[in-house]
C-alpha cells in the first residue's frame, strides 16, 4: 500500500525485469483482483500494475467525497505512478475504469504510450443527459447504501448489458468477488465517479494523439455503436470486436483479450486491430 495525503491505494505490481509497465483499471464494483487469472499470461510480456480504485477493494480515501471524483482520482493515480518511479506506461481501462483511462490519457498525454479501452465511453454528450443520469446515479447509490447488497448486485447484473456474462462459467466467481467490496464506499464512487458526474470527453477526441484500441464484445451492440462513433472522431483509435463476449470481455473471453492486447502493444500500430 502507498500512504498519501488523501489516498491509501491498494495495488499490485509484478516483477519488472526491464518490461514496460501496463496500468490496469477495473470497472464499477470490481477490484484489482478482477485481473488475477489474466496477469500470469500478461506478465510474460509486461510489468502489470493493478490498483483498487477509490471506493473499491482495499483502497482507502481520507477527506470529503470530492476525492472520489474523476479529476482528483486521476491526479492521485499520476502521483502513484510518480511514487513508483514509472514515468511512462501503457494504460488499460474497463467500463468505468475505461472512462477514467481516457480522462488520464487526455489530461496527462505524456505519461502513456498506448491505451486500450474495453467497453468504455467518453461520457454523456449533453448537460441534460448528464443531469438526468446523475439523478439516477444518486438514487442507485441510495439503494446501495440502504438495501441488501446481494440483492442490489443481482439487480445490477440483471441488466441486458450483462446477459452473456450471466451465462458464463465465471459469473458466480465474479459475483462472489464483488461482495468483498464495502457497499457504502461503492455508493461514494457511484455518486462521484459515475457517468452522471463525469465531464464529457467527446469534444476532446479529435485532438487525442495516443494510439488507442477500442475493445468491444460481439454481443454488446450498445458499446459497438458508441465505440464506432469514437473511432470516427479520433484518427488514432481503432475498434476491435472480440468474439464470444459481451460487455465484460476480459471475463468472458480472456484468451482473445490477452492476445489482442499483446498484438496491439507489442506488434505495433499496423497490427493493432
Amino acid at each position: 500500500m502507498l500512504d498519501g495525503k488523501n489516498y491509501k491505494f491498494n495495488y499490485s505490481l509484478t516483477e519488472k525485469k526491464n518490461k514496460q509497465v501496463i496500468l490496469l483499471l477495473h470497472g464499477f464494483m470490481g477490484s484489482s483482483n478482477d485481473f488475477i487469472e489474466i496477469i500470469p499470461q500478461l506478465s510474460k510480456k509486461f510489468c502489470c500494475l493493478t490498483v483498487d480504485l477509490p471506493g473499491h477493494g482495499k483502497t482507502r480515501v481520507f477527506g470529503s467525497e470530492e476525492y472520489y471524483n474523476m479529476p482528483n482520482t486521476a491526479i492521485a493515480l499520476i502521483d502513484l505512478l510518480d511514487d513508483l518511479k514509472i514515468e511512462k506506461s501503457y494504460l488499460f481501462g474497463y467500463s468505468m475504469g475505461g472512462r477514467l483511462a481516457l480522462y488520464l490519457a487526455i489530461n496527462f498525454p505524456t505519461r502513456f504510450e498506448k491505451i486500450i479501452l474495453e467497453s468504455a465511453s467518453p461520457g454523456l454528450k449533453s448537460q441534460v443527459e448528464r443531469s438526468l443520469r446523475y439523478e439516477s446515479d444518486l438514487k442507485l447509490a441510495n439503494k446501495l447504501e440502504n438495501s441488501n447488497y446481494e440483492e442490489f448486485l443481482s439487480n445490477w447484473y440483471s441488466q441486458a448489458l450483462f446477459e452473456s456474462l450471466r451465462q458464463h462459467d465465471n459469473f458466480e466467481k465474479l459475483k462472489k468477488r464483488r461482495l468483498e467490496n464495502n457497499r457504502l464506499e461503492l455508493a461514494k464512487s457511484l455518486r462521484n465517479l459515475g457517468i452522471g458526474n463525469q465531464p464529457s470527453l467527446w469534444d476532446k477526441l479529435s485532438n487525442h494523439q495516443i494510439y488507442t484500441l477500442l475493445m468491444v464484445g460481439e454481443y454488446d451492440d450498445k458499446f459497438q455503436a458508441i465505440n464506432t462513433e469514437m473511432a470516427e472522431l479520433c484518427q488514432v483509435a481503432k475498434v476491435k470486436i472480440i468474439p464470444e463476449s459481451g460487455h465484460n470481455i476480459h471475463c468472458e473471453n480472456p484468451k482473445e483479450w490477452v492476445e489482442s492486447i499483446i498484438n496491439f502493444l507489442v506488434k505495433g500500430r499496423e497490427n493493432k486491430v
